[in-house]
């Protein structure tokens, strides 16, 4: 009996002394035991008692000692030899600490959820791929890739995807979506089609540039599959001039000129005028707005080469993209030619974004890039250039994109009294804390971004942690803003203590720009039926652990 209860031991601690690969190391963690079950040497423990009941005792123990090593043993042959198979379906259902949280890389499966609150970029970074893929979050940050972050991961592998799961499949071919590019998982999705979603809070001002795949998206139409080989841009001449058609390549000869642009769509913080009262239009947060070097050749260049010059009446640019809905009507916006036809307001034709060719999602191979402008003018896929004594007829130029009265409603609009959105008023936002955050008691850190168009520098921004009794000023970042090129935000924290014995906090942010001009206090003097032009202060309530 003792030999097999030894043998029965031996058997339980031969992992530990057999495997050495990655694989067998996360084995071993995942099955071995914790010190309270380190065996002793059953010899000793028989020999320094004679009484049956005591030998009776120790036996017992190992016995159980035994089968639990043994039952260890056979987990790990059988991790080793078959590993578990998950589809994506079942991945997709471990997102939350209650259900557990499980990742995917490659074709591995991991359960992190120990390692969440671990995580150096905090827990909500690691949250964004929870029932999902690491890929694409591992791509935003290069860090990752490293052979000491793999070991550490691998210690968390309870399986592998099943060879059968497939991604799920494309929309049918009729769908005109279904050619729609694939889009990185972090996205908030405020429409699916067409396609319209922001980055979340926490990743939006974790850098200055957004990365490309994370960038806001706004789509009004189907994407266009476009081929740069084939592509041409047409540019109406004036009266008695010949149209250009030029190709990606006559692009390229023209001075390529590169600026640092935020891009803001008139809806940021939608979804703040409809807690007021019901507005039209996508359920923004605070994530429409994102900023990049764009490089690409200046418009006035191009018109210049066209034959264009300023007219001493009024003129507009007229874009129109080559995204279209099924009657083949397309995209389109215009600009006064006075801010087409000025150098310095650096107006780009632009194909590159960050450094790489434009991204589908967001123009390529060429769009307009207008700094200070409000994001509905800088059309994508831009395929035609034209200039006229009137603006664009589109439907986004002329019947939306407009700001009204709190008192005009549906039945009273009348969208040709109100002129068409260009610059865009002074805007903050916090991004951290999130609303209904638990922050710790002593110090609270706040972060935000903070933007004014037409080239408005950022002079300050306040942030109060009591609602707007007291103020506090945030540091800004040190990026160059220039005098009236102020094209991108400014990212700023602000760092406070906490106030003893408060339970909860009402942060508050609104910036200042260079002409002092300043974010209202609240949404309703601003509501409008459309929810756009949303800059009101920015308020963000979180309770303060006890």
């Amino acid at each position: 009996m003792l030999l097999l209860l030894h043998r029965a031991v031996a058997l339980g601690l031969r992992p530990a002394c057999r495997f050495k690969s990655t694989h067998s190391r996360l084995c071993i963690q995942a099955c071995s035991t914790n010190d309270s079950f380190q065996p002793q040497c059953p010899s000793r423990a028989f020999s320094t008692d004679n009484s049956s009941t005591r030998g009776w005792r120790v036996m017992g123990t190992l016995l159980g000692l035994g089968a639990v090593l043994a039952y260890h043993d056979r987990r790990c042959r059988a991790a080793q030899e078959s590993p578990h198979i998950y589809t994506r379906e079942e991945v997709k259902s471990h997102s939350s600490p209650e259900t557990r949280i499980w990742v995917t890389l490659g074709s591995e499966v991991f359960d992190v959820t120990e390692f969440v609150d671990l995580h150096p970029g905090g827990p909500s970074k690691l949250m964004l791929a929870a029932g999902g893929p690491l890929e694409p979050f591992w791509a935003l940050y290069a860090v990752h890739n490293q052979s000491h972050i793999r070991e550490i991961l691998a210690q968390y592998k309870i399986g592998e995807l099943s060879p059968e799961d497939k991604m799920p499949s494309t929309l049918k071919t009729s769908d005109p979506y279904a050619d729609d590019p694939i889009r990185h998982p972090a996205l908030k999705v405020n429409s699916q089609r067409p396609f319209n979603a922001e980055p979340p809070p926490e990743l939006l001002t974790e850098t200055y540039i957004t990365p490309n795949p994370i960038f806001f998206t706004r789509n009004h139409l189907p994407v266009p599959n476009l081929d740069p080989d084939t592509y041409r841009l047409h540019i109406v001449g004036p009266p008695g001039r010949r149209p250009l058609s030029l190709s990606l390549d006559d692009l390229y000869k023209f001075p390529k000129h590169e600026i640092t642009v935020t891009v803001q769509c008139a809806g940021n913080r939608r979804s703040e005028m409809s807690q007021v009262k019901e507005v039209r239009g996508l359920e923004w947060r605070t994530g429409a707005i994102s900023t990049a070097r764009w490089a690409g050749a200046r418009l006035c260049d191009v018109l210049a080469k066209a034959g264009h010059q300023l007219h001493e009446t009024e003129a507009h640019v007229c874009f129109e993209g080559l995204d279209s809905d099924p009657t083949g009507t397309a995209y389109g916006a215009s600009i006064p030619l006075a801010r087409a036809m000025d150098p310095e307001a650096e107006v780009l034709l632009a194909y590159e974004m960050n450094g790489q060719p434009l991204p589908r999602d967001h123009g390529f191979p060429v769009r307009v890039v207008v700094p200070g402008v409000v994001g509905a003018r800088h059309v994508k896929w831009l395929g035609k250039v034209s200039v006229g004594p009137e603006e664009s007829y589109s439907h986004w130029q002329r019947r939306d994109y407009k700001g009204f009265s709190p008192s005009v409603d549906w039945d009273s609009v009348d969208f040709d009294s109100s002129p068409s959105i260009q610059e865009l008023p002074v805007q903050s936002a916090i991004t951290e804390p999130k609303d209904g955050e638990m922050v710790e008691a002593g110090e609270v850190t706040v972060k935000g971004y903070a933007w004014s168009g037409g080239g408005r520098a950022v002079i300050r921004v306040d942030v109060s942690l009591d609602g707007g009794l007291t103020w506090q000023v945030a540091e800004l970042d040190r990026e160059e803003q220039r005098p009236r090129k102020a094209w991108a935000w400014r990212l700023w924290q602000l760092q406070a203590p906490v106030p003893p014995g408060k339970k909860e906090l009402n942060i508050v942010c609104k910036a200042v720009d260079d002409s002092y001009n300043v974010q209202p206090d609240t949404v309703a003097p601003i509501w409008n039926l459309r929810g756009v032009l949303s800059n009101a202060w920015h308020r963000v309530h979180v309770r303060v652990a006890s």
